[in-house]
């Protein structure tokens, strides 16, 4: 397996073009010019334009405006139905069913909190400054989705969740500091769990091979096994032995260089104690 593909999201960009498309039929029919909509809907003109030709997803508010002026009689409004915001991004969604399923899944991070372990600021602080930005729906779609994702930790009690994360991770302000504060604080409140195991690998421990990106080992419960490998752009999920083999050699070296569980906790309060 290579880099995630996914149906669904060619499905949703042909759902943007049509519903684009209709605006853009509906506003020329009615007389409304595309600078008239932009300022009544408050976007620019370029960020509608974006969306009539369907290289944005048309958002609920350009919906309404544009039914409002150009008389639809809520058909526009109707379309929103079919523009719901993906949860996850395309690249890993394949990975997303996968882990929903599994009963061991090991995670390194090197530069961020892992979504597993997010508090609720954390994640929309990080998912609000992506770029290029999303809008509000999707922002809050996608953090949502993400807060739900983490309700399997608890509920799923035999399943194994281990993190390792770089120290990196834990200094990086996402949010500024109190956000930054209350999600090292919630690190050692799930650390507590009895199926949940958190180690932190200080970066004057850190080997080189831990600079190379985070990377997720998964076991199903089929016991079969992947691994999981995202960029900024891209992610792919492996199930090649010889692929599987080297990143989980990767990994035992990363986590055999972290600190112990203990050493971990003490780790955390100190850096946000630090804050």
């Amino acid at each position: 397996m290579g880099a995630v593909t996914s149906g669904a999201s060619q499905q949703a960009q042909q759902n943007w073009r049509y519903c684009g498309g209709q605006i853009k039929l509906w506003r020329e029919e009615a007389g409304v010019a595309r600078q008239a909509l932009a300022d009544e809907a408050g976007y620019d003109y370029e960020y509608v334009k974006s969306m009539e030709c369907g290289r944005r997803r048309p958002t609920l508010r350009l919906l309404q405006v544009a039914d409002q002026l150009c008389g639809a009689r809520g058909k526009l409004v109707a379309g929103h139905e079919f523009l719901k915001p993906e949860p996850f991004p395309a690249r890993s969604q394949e990975y997303m069913g996968i882990e929903a399923e599994a009963i061991v899944v090991h995670h390194y991070a090197l530069g961020l909190i892992p979504g597993l372990l997010q508090t609720g600021e954390y994640a929309r602080a990080l998912i609000s400054e992506s770029c290029p930005p999303m809008d509000d729906e999707t922002v809050e779609e996608r953090v949502r989705a993400r807060l739900a994702r983490q309700e399997a930790l608890m509920r799923r009690t035999k399943t194994v969740y281990g993190f390792v994360i770089h120290e990196a991770a834990l200094r990086a302000e996402v949010g500024g500091r109190e956000v930054m504060r209350q999600q090292l604080r919630h690190l050692l409140a799930v650390g507590a769990l009895r199926n949940v195991s958190i180690q932190v690998l200080p970066f004057a421990s850190a080997p080189p091979v831990a600079l190379g990106g985070p990377l997720i080992l998964v076991e199903t419960k089929e016991h079969e096994h992947y691994a999981y490998v995202e960029g900024q752009e891209t992610g792919a999920l492996y199930a090649d032995a010889d692929k599987l083999n080297a990143l989980t050699q990767r990994h035992g070296m990363i986590r055999m260089q972290a600190l112990n569980v203990e050493e971990s906790a003490r780790f955390i309060g100190k850096v946000a104690e630090e804050l």
